[in-house]
């Protein structure tokens, strides 16, 4: 890309534009309304709700095909903030607390997550390969950028009331829609999709299909379940899960033996598989699932991160019970913290984009995992005084050094995971196996805060943080599988990777 490209036509600059719009949402449903609803007297209960309709967020990868089926990335985006900015001003109108306000927020994380499938899918498939290390930089700096300008949003309250900032937030969509129409047109693809009844019927007749299904069906289940509590509250809850996949599973089968019926048997098998592959519903999941390497490559993605989200919950409580005050908290460890990630991400998406994505992922991945020691020998020096409890001056520079290093090292190894997940998925379909790949990710994420909490309570901070840094190891073991997928998905990554580092 020559300097004198001008700024519109420089994909860095879209890049950070539409992920700016995909963080601005976030931070108005995390930051803004628990806020705005308390000061509304809401009970804290009802607040709580917030997280469950949060999942949207988890789930896109369920109407991800949607997007990749109908395309026009650019008119999804569109159409989700003009969604969002109606919610905004539906909200001012208002100008209170009424029931129906959980469906518009409903609504607007639905439209939120949809923005997010369309801008990745986009995004993918507007960069090469050779790009993803530095827009992956750009993309995290920007990111939280938008989710910043909520905050922004939320201060100014105080002096235009809460109308005045839902008018101004909802402007603020409107304008976003605008600019997402104005970036460059998506390429041209001519998808060939199979039916969805004899998509159906492929999947009832193919037990690795069914088992996948019922296995992604479980974690929609479960994921949910975590926030609805609904297994405290139903007898057998899991029972009856179990019992109605089986019926579900039987009755696709008994339909997909009817529609094969009197098909030759290689005809059948032939028809079978080109259904599974180009199925409108499921066709990515079962493209992913049928890669060589690719169960290997799952489990890395789930555990690449591990030492660092397992970590990561457990930091700010050892803040406050190392004497730290909320402000010392709220300057050091989430305003510097959040700079050095963002500046970590850029200069790991820099190198990633000079070593490669490959080498990226095992040298920044190491960084990310030494870093986790930094926050070891601070617990194993640092007394834990108490919330309000005085910090001598070498033990505060001590644990502000430690929450440096590990803030940017957090955006190293992103920037690195990133572009990783970016390169292997197919352009053809991006939107819905990049949502697939992310919420498995997601998943990982929600099962290391909930271990953290338990390792921190029986081991303590110090040797939970030092266990930490060895649970980043064993996605290593898993780099080769790692490597033959980024050489087949990348084009001959490989050489191209080659010549940046002969270069």
């Amino acid at each position: 890309m020559t300097k004198d490209t001008p700024l519109l036509r420089n994909k860095l600059f879209w890049v950070g534009v539409l992920y700016f719009a995909e963080g601005f949402p976030l931070g108005i449903f995390y930051d803004f309304f628990p806020v705005y609803y308390r000061t509304q007297g809401v009970d804290l209960r009802q607040i709580g709700v917030l997280s469950l309709l949060g999942l949207a967020w988890t789930l896109k990868f369920l109407w991800a095909p949607a997007v990749d089926h109908w395309r026009h990335h650019r008119r999804w985006m569109a159409a989700a903030d003009v969604g969002m900015g109606l919610v905004m001003l539906y909200f001012a109108r208002l100008a209170g607390f009424d029931p129906t306000v959980w469906i518009a927020i409903g609504v607007f994380t639905a439209l939120s997550a949809t923005h997010d499938v369309a801008v990745d899918g986009y995004t993918i498939e507007f960069l090469d390969k050779r790009e993803l290390g530095l827009a992956n930089g750009i993309r995290i700096g920007l990111y939280r950028a938008g989710m910043m300008v909520a905050g922004f949003l939320l201060a100014l309250s105080d002096w235009l009331g809460w109308t005045g900032v839902f008018v101004l937030s909802a402007g603020l969509f409107f304008a976003l829609a605008a600019t997402s129409l104005a970036a460059p047109r998506e390429r041209t693809v001519v998808l060939e999709r199979a039916k969805l009844g004899a998509e159906l019927a492929a999947i009832a007749r193919s037990p690795l299909a069914l088992a996948a299904i019922a296995g992604l069906a479980a974690g929609v289940v479960w994921l949910i379940d975590q926030k609805a509590t609904w297994s405290a509250r139903v007898p057998a809850f899991w029972a009856w899960v179990a019992l109605g996949c089986a019926a579900l599973a039987l009755l696709l089968a008994a339909s997909g033996r009817l529609r094969e019926r009197g098909l030759p048997a290689a005809e059948a098998r032939t028809a079978r598989e080109d259904a599974l592959a180009r199925g409108p519903m499921f066709g990515a999941l079962m493209e992913l699932l049928r890669r060589p390497g690719m169960v290997p490559v799952l489990v890395f993605i789930l555990i690449f991160k591990l030492g660092d989200t397992a970590m990561g919950f457990m930091i700010k409580p050892f803040w406050v019970d190392a004497g730290f005050s909320a402000t010392a908290i709220g300057l050091w460890s989430v305003n510097v913290g959040l700079g050095l990630t963002i500046a970590g991400g850029l200069v790991g998406g820099w190198i990633t984009d000079r070593i490669g994505i490959f080498h990226a992922l095992w040298i920044l991945g190491l960084a990310q995992a030494v870093s986790n020691l930094g926050y070891w020998i601070a617990a194993s020096l640092v007394p834990l005084a108490g919330a309000g409890a005085s910090v001598p001056l070498q033990h505060q520079v001590l644990v502000y050094a430690a929450s440096a290093v590990e803030s940017f090292t957090g955006g190293l190894g992103t920037a690195a995971f990133l572009a990783f997940l970016m390169a292997i998925v197919r352009k053809d379909h991006a939107a819905t196996e990049y949502a697939l790949l992310s919420s498995v990710f997601a998943l990982s994420r929600s099962v290391a805060g909930w271990v953290g909490g338990l390792g921190a309570q029986s081991m303590g901070y110090g040797n939970w943080f030092l266990l930490t840094f060895f649970l980043a190891f064993p996605a290593y073991l898993l780099l080769p599988w790692v490597r033959r997928m980024l050489d087949r998905e990348g084009g001959g990554a490989a050489a191209a990777e080659a010549g940046q580092r002969r270069d």
